[in-house]
C-alpha cells in the first residue's frame, strides 16, 4: 500500500511528458546527463523586484524547466537596482542549487539578453494615481519596444518570450510586433495566473483537491474583463484514471458562476493588493513557471491551459493583431489551441467585451508607435 502512494506521488511530481516527434532539444529529461548538458540560458526583467525574487530560486531549483536541466539566470534591472541585483546573486549562490551554471546581473539589454533561450518579462512601469491608460501605455510602449528590439537582435533565434509585466497582452503585442525576426507565435503574455485562479476557486467550492479540477479556460484580456470559464472542465483523479464529471454539473448553481466565480477571479489580484498591500509575487512567479514549463516540455495528455497568444483569426472568430487568452495544448515547444469548444450567448458576450478592450488598447499602441493598423 506505501508503495502504491509512492508510485502515485513519484507520477505527480514527475514532468510533463516531452512530445517525441517534435521535442525542444536544447531542455534535457536524461537524469544521467545533467551534469553534462548543456544550460539554459533564462533572462527575468524586473530582477530585483518581488515577483522576481520568487521566481528566480524556483527556476534554479528546476520547477520551469525540469529537474534535470541546468540553468544560466540572467537578472535585468535598471541603474539604481545594480545593489539589489547583486544580493539577488549572492542569494542564488548561498543556495547551492545544482541546477544553477551562473547569474549574470545587469542593466544593459544587450547583454541581458544575449543568447537566452527563454525571456520573462516582469519589469512594466506601473499605473500610478490618476494616470490613464493612454499614459501608461505610452510608458510601456517605449519600454517593449526597445525590448523587442534587443531580443530579436541579441537572443537565441528560437527563443520564448513570456509577457508578465501588466498591461500584459498588449506589452506582449508590442513586442511582438517589434522583435520581427521572432515568430509572433514565440510572444506570449500569461493568463496561467488566473487560470490557476480559476481551478483554486472551484476546487474550494466543490471540497475537492486542486490537482482533480482540470480543463478551465481564460479567455481574453488579462484585466477586469477576462473570462474564466468552467463549461468544459471537469474533475477527475488522473493518477487513479477514474470517473470524469463535468464541473457545471457539480457546480449546479449558474447565480454563484456569474455573480460569484467569474468576479473573484477577475479581481483576485486587487484583492491581494488590498490585504498585503503589495501586488501577488509568488503565486505570479508559480504561474509563470507554469506556462513556460507546460509550453516547452508539454502539457500531460487530455489537458489543456490558457494562455494570451497571438491571434491570427483563425479561432473562435477573435480578430487577428491581438494578443488574446485561449484554451491550449503544448508539445515540444509549440501550443495548439484546442477548438470546437463552442460559446454560448452569454460567453459570447464576455468574449466581445474583452476583445474589444483589447483592440482599444492596440489602437493607442500602434498610435504611439506610429503604425497604421
Amino acid at each position: 500500500m506505501a508503495s502504491d502512494r509512492l508510485s502515485v506521488l513519484a507520477r505527480q511530481l514527475a514532468p510533463p511528458p516531452v512530445c517525441p516527434s517534435k521535442a525542444w532539444s536544447k531542455i534535457n529529461v536524461n537524469p544521467e546527463l545533467m551534469m553534462s548538458a548543456e544550460p539554459m540560458h533564462v533572462a527575468i526583467t524586473g530582477g530585483a523586484g518581488q515577483i522576481a525574487y520568487s521566481l528566480a530560486f524556483l527556476i534554479a531549483r528546476g520547477h520551469m524547466l525540469g529537474p534535470y536541466q541546468p540553468v544560466v539566470l540572467h537578472l535585468i534591472d535598471l541603474p539604481a537596482a545594480a545593489t539589489a541585483l547583486r544580493g539577488v546573486a549572492m542569494e542564488l549562490q548561498d543556495c547551492a542549487f545544482p541546477l544553477l551554471r551562473g547569474v549574470v546581473t545587469t542593466s544593459n539589454p544587450d547583454e541581458g539578453f544575449r543568447g537566452v533561450h527563454v525571456a520573462v518579462m516582469l519589469g512594466a512601469f506601473p499605473r500610478k494615481a490618476g494616470m490613464q491608460r493612454r499614459d501608461l501605455l505610452s510608458k510601456n510602449v517605449a519600454i517593449f519596444k526597445a525590448q523587442g528590439e534587443c531580443i530579436a537582435r541579441v537572443a537565441d533565434p528560437e527563443v520564448r518570450v513570456l509577457v508578465v509585466g501588466n498591461p500584459a497582452n498588449t506589452n506582449a503585442l508590442v513586442l511582438a510586433t517589434m522583435a520581427e525576426s521572432v515568430p509572433k507565435a514565440h510572444v506570449t503574455c500569461m493568463t496561467r495566473l488566473d487560470h490557476n485562479r480559476s481551478k483554486a476557486q472551484v476546487a474550494e467550492r466543490l471540497g475537492v483537491l486542486v490537482s482533480q479540477v482540470h480543463n478551465v479556460i481564460v479567455w481574453g484580456n488579462h484585466s477586469s474583463t477576462q473570462y474564466p470559464d468552467v463549461r468544459f472542465g471537469h474533475v477527475c483523479d488522473y493518477p487513479k484514471r477514474g470517473i470524469s464529471t463535468p464541473l457545471k454539473a457539480m457546480i449546479n448553481n449558474e447565480t454563484w458562476l456569474r455573480e460569484g466565480f467569474v468576479p473573484i477571479v477577475q479581481g483576485r489580484g486587487a484583492q491581494i493588493i488590498q490585504a498585503r498591500k503589495l501586488s501577488s509575487a509568488a503565486s505570479a512567479a508559480t504561474a509563470a513557471c507554469d506556462h513556460i514549463r507546460d509550453w516547452l516540455l508539454g502539457t500531460p495528455e487530455g489537458e489543456f491551459v490558457s494562455m494570451g497568444i497571438y491571434q491570427t483569426g483563425e479561432w473562435y472568430g477573435v480578430r487577428r493583431g491581438i494578443i488574446f487568452s485561449m484554451p491550449v495544448t503544448c508539445c515540444g515547444g509549440e501550443y495548439h489551441v484546442v477548438e470546437d469548444l463552442l460559446p454560448d450567448e452569454y460567453s459570447k458576450k464576455m468574449m466581445t467585451k474583452s476583445e474589444e478592450e483589447l483592440a482599444a488598447e492596440r489602437h493607442d499602441a500602434f498610435d504611439l508607435l506610429g503604425i497604421p493598423l
